[in-house]
């Protein structure tokens, strides 16, 4: 019995692990970070990404709803390193609305979008920003995004978006 339920303790414990993972990073490196006003960030478009393989075969393109993935994890980051400074708070922002989205181009395998976020408010409850992808200084994509603040506390979360960052921001670090 002990075994069954430190079995299961596992499992929990694996589950609750894998959870706190991303699936898809859509974001490659963030090249400019302007805490609370705007962040850019990259995402080279390689035919080995898993969602080519039935989006489309033999011709494949980039799925839409994984562009906006990219500009909101951008944005995401954004709002919750704006609320940190205007407001000396820590929360994970979650997508609430999108407003007037418009995609104007297909991305391809070997493209490379550049993400742009621009805070146009936050507070303690939330923030909007005005996203955008764009190819060789092209628009792609636009939309208005809405987030709610959810208040986490879970060091090991923390620990994780953390190292992420780090690794998201190194190139920028390194330029100053």
């Amino acid at each position: 019995m002990d075994r069954t339920v430190s079995s299961e303790c596992q499992k929990k414990d694996r589950l609750s692990d894998e959870r706190a993972h991303v699936r898809f990073f859509l974001i490659d490196r963030i090249t400019s970070w302007q805490v609370p006003a705007a962040a850019e960030a990259i995402k080279n478009v390689a035919l080995s990404e898993d969602f080519f393989d039935d989006h489309f075969p033999r011709r494949p393109i980039m799925p839409g709803v994984l562009m906006l993935e990219g500009m909101a994890q951008l944005s995401g980051l954004l709002l919750e390193a704006s609320l940190q400074e205007k407001f000396q708070r820590s929360a994970k922002a979650i997508l609430t609305v999108l407003e007037r989205t418009k995609f104007r181009r297909l991305i391809r395998p070997g493209d490379t979008l550049v993400y742009r976020a621009e805070v146009a408010s936050v507070n303690p409850d939330g923030g909007k920003v005005s996203a955008r992808a764009s190819l060789a200084g092209e628009v792609v994509v636009t939309t208005g995004m809405v987030f709610a603040f959810k208040y986490v506390d879970d060091p090991m979360l923390a620990s994780r978006r953390a190292a992420l960052l780090k690794t998201w921001m190194q190139p920028v670090e390194e330029r100053r």
